[in-house]
Protein backbone atom coordinates (compact mmCIF):
# COMPACT_ATOMS: atom_id res chain seq x y z
CA UNK A 1 0.00 0.00 0.00
CA UNK A 2 1.01 3.43 -0.58
CA UNK A 3 2.11 5.83 1.92
CA UNK A 4 -0.02 8.54 2.98
CA UNK A 5 0.90 12.07 0.92
CA UNK A 6 -2.38 14.18 2.14
CA UNK A 7 -1.23 17.25 3.47
CA UNK A 8 -2.00 18.29 6.78
CA UNK A 9 -3.38 21.85 5.35
CA UNK A 10 -6.86 23.35 4.84
CA UNK A 11 -5.22 24.75 1.36
CA UNK A 12 -9.40 26.16 0.38
CA UNK A 13 -9.40 27.71 4.16
CA UNK A 14 -6.15 29.62 3.68
CA UNK A 15 -6.68 30.41 0.58
CA UNK A 16 -9.85 32.16 1.32
CA UNK A 17 -8.79 34.22 4.51
CA UNK A 18 -5.88 35.34 2.34
CA UNK A 19 -8.19 36.89 -0.22
CA UNK A 20 -10.27 38.22 2.18
CA UNK A 21 -7.20 39.75 4.27
CA UNK A 22 -5.96 41.21 0.82
CA UNK A 23 -9.57 42.54 0.27
CA UNK A 24 -9.90 44.21 3.76
CA UNK A 25 -6.41 45.88 3.50
CA UNK A 26 -6.21 46.63 -0.35
CA UNK A 27 -6.03 50.70 0.20
CA UNK A 28 -3.57 50.50 2.91
CA UNK A 29 -1.24 47.75 0.59
CA UNK A 30 -1.25 50.27 -2.12
CA UNK A 31 -0.50 52.86 -0.14
CA UNK A 32 2.33 51.20 0.85
CA UNK A 33 3.52 50.17 -1.91
CA UNK A 34 3.31 53.88 -3.58
CA UNK A 35 5.67 54.60 -0.43
CA UNK A 36 7.98 52.25 -1.14
CA UNK A 37 8.10 53.80 -4.72
CA UNK A 38 8.51 57.21 -3.92
CA UNK A 39 10.55 57.22 -0.61
CA UNK A 40 14.35 56.53 -0.87
CA UNK A 41 14.38 55.52 2.33
CA UNK A 42 11.97 52.66 1.82
CA UNK A 43 13.26 51.15 -1.42
CA UNK A 44 13.92 48.32 0.07
CA UNK A 45 10.79 47.43 1.16
CA UNK A 46 9.65 45.67 -2.23
CA UNK A 47 12.19 42.99 -1.23
CA UNK A 48 11.18 42.29 1.96
CA UNK A 49 7.51 40.09 0.83
CA UNK A 50 10.04 38.16 -1.79
CA UNK A 51 12.47 37.50 0.51
CA UNK A 52 9.64 36.44 3.39
CA UNK A 53 7.91 34.55 0.80
CA UNK A 54 10.89 32.75 -0.31
CA UNK A 55 11.79 31.88 3.33
CA UNK A 56 8.71 30.46 3.97
CA UNK A 57 9.01 28.30 0.71
CA UNK A 58 12.38 26.80 2.35
CA UNK A 59 11.12 25.72 5.55
CA UNK A 60 7.99 23.66 3.01
CA UNK A 61 9.02 20.10 4.51
CA UNK A 62 9.28 21.27 7.93
CA UNK A 63 5.81 22.73 7.38
CA UNK A 64 4.75 19.38 5.65
CA UNK A 65 5.66 17.24 8.56
CA UNK A 66 3.75 19.58 11.44
CA UNK A 67 -0.21 18.85 11.76
CA UNK A 68 -1.91 22.00 12.18
CA UNK A 69 -3.35 22.48 15.63
CA UNK A 70 -5.42 25.68 15.12
CA UNK A 71 -4.99 28.38 17.46
CA UNK A 72 -8.23 30.86 18.57
CA UNK A 73 -5.83 33.43 20.12
CA UNK A 74 -5.10 33.82 16.25
CA UNK A 75 -8.68 35.13 15.58
CA UNK A 76 -8.70 37.66 19.11
CA UNK A 77 -5.46 38.85 17.10
CA UNK A 78 -6.95 39.13 14.16
CA UNK A 79 -10.16 41.40 15.70
CA UNK A 80 -7.10 43.37 17.31
CA UNK A 81 -5.89 44.68 14.07
CA UNK A 82 -9.16 45.46 12.72
CA UNK A 83 -10.18 47.24 15.92
CA UNK A 84 -6.74 48.91 15.61
CA UNK A 85 -6.94 49.32 11.44
CA UNK A 86 -10.29 51.30 12.86
CA UNK A 87 -8.86 53.49 14.72
CA UNK A 88 -5.80 54.09 12.30
CA UNK A 89 -8.64 54.72 9.80
CA UNK A 90 -9.93 57.45 12.25
CA UNK A 91 -6.97 59.24 13.07
CA UNK A 92 -5.43 59.05 9.22
CA UNK A 93 -2.19 57.10 11.19
CA UNK A 94 -0.45 54.60 8.78
CA UNK A 95 1.76 52.94 10.62
CA UNK A 96 -1.02 51.70 12.88
CA UNK A 97 -2.85 50.20 9.65
CA UNK A 98 0.16 48.63 8.19
CA UNK A 99 1.15 47.00 11.13
CA UNK A 100 -2.14 46.13 11.60
CA UNK A 101 -1.71 43.96 8.40
CA UNK A 102 1.01 42.62 9.48
CA UNK A 103 -0.85 41.49 12.91
CA UNK A 104 -3.69 39.75 10.94
CA UNK A 105 -1.47 38.18 8.82
CA UNK A 106 0.55 36.43 12.24
CA UNK A 107 -3.00 35.88 13.29
CA UNK A 108 -3.99 34.10 10.68
CA UNK A 109 -1.16 31.50 10.63
CA UNK A 110 -1.36 31.33 14.43
CA UNK A 111 -5.32 29.83 13.79
CA UNK A 112 -4.96 28.21 10.94
CA UNK A 113 -1.72 26.68 11.92
CA UNK A 114 -1.19 26.61 15.42
CA UNK A 115 1.23 27.65 18.02
CA UNK A 116 3.85 25.38 16.03
CA UNK A 117 3.60 26.42 12.68
CA UNK A 118 3.84 30.04 13.77
CA UNK A 119 6.78 29.44 15.69
CA UNK A 120 8.71 28.01 12.30
CA UNK A 121 7.59 31.01 10.66
CA UNK A 122 8.60 32.96 13.19
CA UNK A 123 11.46 35.01 11.35
CA UNK A 124 10.05 35.29 7.94
CA UNK A 125 6.82 36.83 9.89
CA UNK A 126 9.21 39.08 11.88
CA UNK A 127 10.71 40.27 8.66
CA UNK A 128 7.78 41.61 7.62
CA UNK A 129 7.72 44.31 9.79
CA UNK A 130 10.37 46.21 7.88
CA UNK A 131 8.50 46.55 5.24
CA UNK A 132 6.24 49.24 7.50
CA UNK A 133 8.07 53.44 7.30
CA UNK A 134 9.14 53.93 11.02
CA UNK A 135 6.40 56.50 12.73
CA UNK A 136 7.39 60.38 11.34
CA UNK A 137 7.39 61.38 15.29
CA UNK A 138 10.24 59.13 15.47
CA UNK A 139 11.67 59.41 12.08
CA UNK A 140 12.12 63.37 12.72
CA UNK A 141 13.83 62.67 16.49
CA UNK A 142 16.19 60.02 14.76
CA UNK A 143 17.16 62.11 11.57
CA UNK A 144 18.37 65.58 12.80
CA UNK A 145 20.57 64.00 15.17
CA UNK A 146 22.38 61.65 12.49
CA UNK A 147 22.78 64.70 10.19
CA UNK A 148 24.59 66.70 13.06
CA UNK A 149 26.63 63.64 13.28
CA UNK A 150 27.65 63.01 9.86
CA UNK A 151 28.27 66.62 9.45
CA UNK A 152 30.36 66.90 12.26
CA UNK A 153 32.18 64.04 11.13
CA UNK A 154 32.52 65.28 7.86
CA UNK A 155 34.05 68.59 9.01
CA UNK A 156 36.78 66.56 10.71
CA UNK A 157 37.45 64.31 7.98
CA UNK A 158 37.55 67.41 5.23
CA UNK A 159 39.61 69.69 7.81
CA UNK A 160 42.14 66.66 8.22
CA UNK A 161 42.25 66.43 3.97
CA UNK A 162 43.56 70.34 4.24
CA UNK A 163 40.18 71.10 2.82
CA UNK A 164 39.06 74.39 4.60
CA UNK A 165 35.63 73.97 5.76
CA UNK A 166 32.95 75.86 8.22
CA UNK A 167 30.43 74.11 9.95
CA UNK A 168 27.12 75.45 10.77
CA UNK A 169 24.78 73.11 12.29
CA UNK A 170 23.88 70.91 8.80
CA UNK A 171 25.32 73.02 6.51
CA UNK A 172 28.84 73.23 5.05
CA UNK A 173 30.75 76.26 4.15
CA UNK A 174 33.33 75.20 1.83
CA UNK A 175 35.35 77.89 -0.18
CA UNK A 176 33.28 77.51 -3.41
CA UNK A 177 30.26 76.12 -2.68
CA UNK A 178 27.97 75.27 0.57
CA UNK A 179 26.81 71.82 1.09
CA UNK A 180 23.15 70.95 3.15
CA UNK A 181 23.07 67.53 4.72
CA UNK A 182 19.23 67.13 4.48
CA UNK A 183 17.25 64.61 5.91
CA UNK A 184 18.36 62.16 2.56
CA UNK A 185 21.89 62.34 3.43
CA UNK A 186 21.54 61.78 7.54
CA UNK A 187 22.14 58.11 6.97
CA UNK A 188 18.45 56.64 7.99
CA UNK A 189 18.31 55.06 4.69
CA UNK A 190 21.56 53.08 4.83
CA UNK A 191 20.57 52.15 8.46
CA UNK A 192 17.54 50.70 7.62
CA UNK A 193 18.12 49.10 4.38
CA UNK A 194 21.74 47.93 6.06
CA UNK A 195 19.50 46.23 9.17
CA UNK A 196 17.25 44.73 7.18
CA UNK A 197 20.19 43.18 5.21
CA UNK A 198 22.02 42.13 8.06
CA UNK A 199 18.92 40.16 9.61
CA UNK A 200 19.01 38.70 6.62
CA UNK A 201 22.27 37.78 6.26
CA UNK A 202 22.55 36.43 9.90
CA UNK A 203 20.09 34.59 9.14
CA UNK A 204 21.83 32.51 6.60
CA UNK A 205 25.30 32.83 7.27
CA UNK A 206 25.51 32.51 10.91
CA UNK A 207 23.84 29.91 13.38
CA UNK A 208 24.57 31.57 17.06
CA UNK A 209 21.91 34.11 18.27
CA UNK A 210 24.11 36.48 20.15
CA UNK A 211 26.40 36.90 16.37
CA UNK A 212 22.94 37.45 14.80
CA UNK A 213 22.12 40.38 17.56
CA UNK A 214 25.28 41.72 17.15
CA UNK A 215 25.29 41.94 13.16
CA UNK A 216 22.02 43.84 14.04
CA UNK A 217 23.02 46.36 15.80
CA UNK A 218 26.28 46.56 14.59
CA UNK A 219 24.41 48.41 11.41
CA UNK A 220 24.67 51.65 13.60
CA UNK A 221 28.05 52.34 13.49
CA UNK A 222 28.89 51.07 10.24
CA UNK A 223 25.86 53.62 8.49
CA UNK A 224 26.55 56.26 10.44
CA UNK A 225 30.73 55.74 9.00
CA UNK A 226 29.40 55.08 5.91
CA UNK A 227 26.84 58.14 5.49
CA UNK A 228 29.87 60.47 7.15
CA UNK A 229 31.96 58.73 4.41
CA UNK A 230 29.57 59.87 1.47
CA UNK A 231 29.30 63.27 2.79
CA UNK A 232 33.03 63.84 2.82
CA UNK A 233 33.27 62.45 -0.84
CA UNK A 234 30.70 65.07 -2.10
CA UNK A 235 32.82 67.54 -0.19
CA UNK A 236 36.13 66.50 -1.77
CA UNK A 237 34.33 66.23 -5.51
CA UNK A 238 32.58 69.65 -4.69
CA UNK A 239 36.42 71.11 -4.10
CA UNK A 240 37.58 69.26 -7.62
CA UNK A 241 34.58 69.82 -10.07
CA UNK A 242 31.57 71.49 -8.14
CA UNK A 243 29.10 69.78 -10.79
CA UNK A 244 30.43 66.14 -9.23
CA UNK A 245 28.89 66.61 -6.17
CA UNK A 246 24.99 67.06 -7.49
CA UNK A 247 23.17 64.46 -10.02
CA UNK A 248 24.07 61.26 -11.19
CA UNK A 249 27.23 61.37 -9.57
CA UNK A 250 25.63 62.46 -6.21
CA UNK A 251 23.05 59.64 -6.05
CA UNK A 252 25.70 56.70 -7.57
CA UNK A 253 28.14 58.08 -4.46
CA UNK A 254 25.02 56.88 -2.24
CA UNK A 255 24.74 53.52 -3.62
CA UNK A 256 28.28 52.87 -3.83
CA UNK A 257 28.54 53.70 -0.13
CA UNK A 258 25.47 51.46 1.29
CA UNK A 259 27.32 48.38 -0.73
CA UNK A 260 30.75 49.08 1.15
CA UNK A 261 28.98 49.42 4.93
CA UNK A 262 27.52 46.26 3.37
CA UNK A 263 30.92 44.77 2.40
CA UNK A 264 32.28 46.10 6.60
CA UNK A 265 29.54 44.12 7.69
CA UNK A 266 30.35 40.95 6.10
CA UNK A 267 34.01 41.63 6.36
CA UNK A 268 33.43 41.78 10.32
CA UNK A 269 31.40 38.86 10.08
CA UNK A 270 33.58 36.44 8.80
CA UNK A 271 37.18 37.97 10.84
CA UNK A 272 35.16 37.47 14.00
CA UNK A 273 33.80 34.10 13.29
CA UNK A 274 37.09 33.15 11.79
CA UNK A 275 39.06 34.24 15.14
CA UNK A 276 36.49 32.20 17.21
CA UNK A 277 37.20 28.76 15.37
CA UNK A 278 40.82 29.34 15.83
CA UNK A 279 40.30 30.12 19.62
CA UNK A 280 37.88 27.07 19.77
CA UNK A 281 40.30 24.99 17.76
CA UNK A 282 43.29 25.75 20.55
CA UNK A 283 41.11 25.59 23.48
CA UNK A 284 39.47 22.16 22.31
CA UNK A 285 40.26 19.45 24.94
CA UNK A 286 42.17 16.22 23.75
CA UNK A 287 40.32 13.02 22.75
CA UNK A 288 40.41 10.45 24.86
CA UNK A 289 41.46 7.56 24.11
Amino acid sequence: MAPDRRDPFAWPAIAWCAILLAACYAPVLVSLVKNWNSDGDMSHGFFVPVIAAWLVWQKRDELAAVTPQPNWWGLALILWAAFQLYIATLGAELFLARTAFILSVIGMVLLLGGTRVARILAFPLFLMFFMVPIPQVIYNRITFPLQILASQAAEAALSLLGIPVLREGNVLNLADQTLNVVEACSGIRSLLSLSFLALVYGYFFEKRTWMRVLLFFLTIPIAIIANASRVTLTGILAEVKPELSEGFFHEMSGLVISMVALVMLIMFHQLLARSLNVYDRRHARPAIA
